[in-house]
């Protein structure tokens, strides 16, 4: 089920680009939002990732920080990031805890693939609680980006 609004975020610790270990609690007093996304190079996940860096100036005195999460590895969203020149970190579930957590999981995706993280985007705020939750079912549909800012200020 589904993190909802009101809920205290779980923590979690997973593996940036730069093979170091982030949790949420490193930005505790912070609003965090979090994209999960079901994989690196697509054009959805792509679209999804790309209108949070154009927009990326929108949170510029928010104390806001943008995350993105998938079950990519370190090194496949180091290359995505590269790529896209994204300015915000890129999260390996790799071991699908975190995604599970949040609720934002297939149980089974395209092809077959077990625990792919579903296309979700969650406003947590600086002590911890959910703000705003979307967990869209149909990964070929993108997040309310205006809902997301609305969520943030």
């Amino acid at each position: 089920m589904a993190l909802s609004i009101g809920d205290k975020a779980p923590d979690f610790k997973l593996f940036n680009t730069e093979k170091n270990e982030v949790s949420l609690s490193d930005f505790k007093g912070k609003k965090v939002i979090i994209h999960f996304f079901p994989f690196a190079f697509t054009s959805v996940c792509t679209t999804q990732l790309c209108t949070m860096r154009d927009n990326f100036g929108h949170y510029e005195g928010l104390n806001a920080q943008v995350l993105g999460i998938s079950i990519d590895t370190p090194f496949t969203l180091a290359k995505f990031k590269e790529e896209n020149n994204y300015q915000f970190p890129l999260l390996s579930d790799f071991n699908k805890e975190v995604s599970k957590a949040f609720g934002a999981q297939y149980e089974t995706f395209a092809m077959g693939l077990k625990g792919v993280a579903k296309r979700a985007a969650f406003v947590i705020d600086e002590e911890g609680f959910v703000k705003y939750a979307e967990v869209l079912e149909n990964a070929g549909e993108l997040p309310n980006f205006s809902a997301i800012n609305e969520a943030v200020k």
